[in-house]
């Protein structure tokens, strides 16, 4: 039983849950106080440093989202097995967590692979994912600012092989697309706050990923948006030390490795 079971239907709510999440979550963050005493990286960096206005972010947001609600649309169609009264038999919980973490690892395996073949193929860096790189300070709203050919790669056909692979419904996929949404907005946020459980749970988080987002950090720290997994086996991980900066807030400064 779910609280929008007898309003809207499980492949409806897995189609609009996730657009709605990424802008509550997001637009949290955007109408937060400046904080200076928990960022990454100062305002000041912040407008010196990203090369596009948050017009320009939110437009391409609300299209990528546009083509990822059409794709979800078409493969929920697709692969629905409801009985002719719409009736879905749901698995056990523990068959759902099960579910829910390979789709995890499945999401994680892909984005890592296409992530870094899009650094590595020079052409593809230039015209599409350079895009996402101009936000050199990440902030909330702009992690889904992507080309649309990247969107489309990277995080709607991601999101698409998650949810085949790991044979989950639409039901459960509605809290698996939600999640991973607000993992990505947080991986994001350029905030350090205390008692956040990602930073408590994840090692791949808001510090991990800014490292990737930084000029002497663009060949790390590909793993997105789980896991470090993929660059801890690959040689890609660059471990980070966080420093209190002298004027407040945070700097996430490269770990030479052992």
């Amino acid at each position: 039983m779910v609280f929008w079971e007898g309003y809207v239907s499980d492949e409806t709510m897995g189609t609009i849950a996730p657009i709605v999440v990424y802008w509550l979550y997001a637009g949290f963050y955007q109408l937060l106080p400046p904080l200076d005493m928990y960022r990454l990286h100062s305002r000041k960096e912040e407008e010196e440093k990203n090369s596009v206005p948050l017009v320009t972010v939110v437009k391409g947001v609300l299209f990528q989202q546009l083509v990822q609600a059409t794709v979800a649309k078409l493969l929920f169609l697709l692969t629905s097995t409801a009985d002719a009264s719409g009736t879905m038999i749901q698995p056990s919980i523990p068959v759902q967590i099960v579910q829910f973490i390979i789709a995890m690892l499945v999401m994680d395996t892909w984005q890592y692979f296409v992530h870094r073949f899009m650094h590595q193929n020079k052409i593809l860096y230039r015209h599409v994912h350079s895009q996402h790189h101009r936000l050199v300070v990440p902030y909330a709203i702009g992690a889904l600012y992507n080309h649309p050919l990247e969107g489309l790669l990277l995080d709607t056909f991601g999101g698409a092989i998650s949810f085949l692979v790991s044979g989950m419904t639409a039901r459960t996929a509605v809290i698996f697309f939600c999640f991973a949404v607000i993992k990505t907005v947080d991986d994001h946020c350029g905030l350090w706050l205390p008692g956040n459980i990602f930073h408590i749970f994840f090692q791949n988080n808001c510090a991990y990923h800014d490292i990737h987002h930084q000029l002497q950090g663009t060949k790390y720290n590909y793993s997105q948006p789980f896991f470090p997994i993929w660059d801890k086996i690959l040689g890609t991980h660059m471990p980070y030390v966080l420093l209190k900066r002298p004027e407040g807030g945070f700097e996430v400064r490269l770990k030479k490795k052992d």
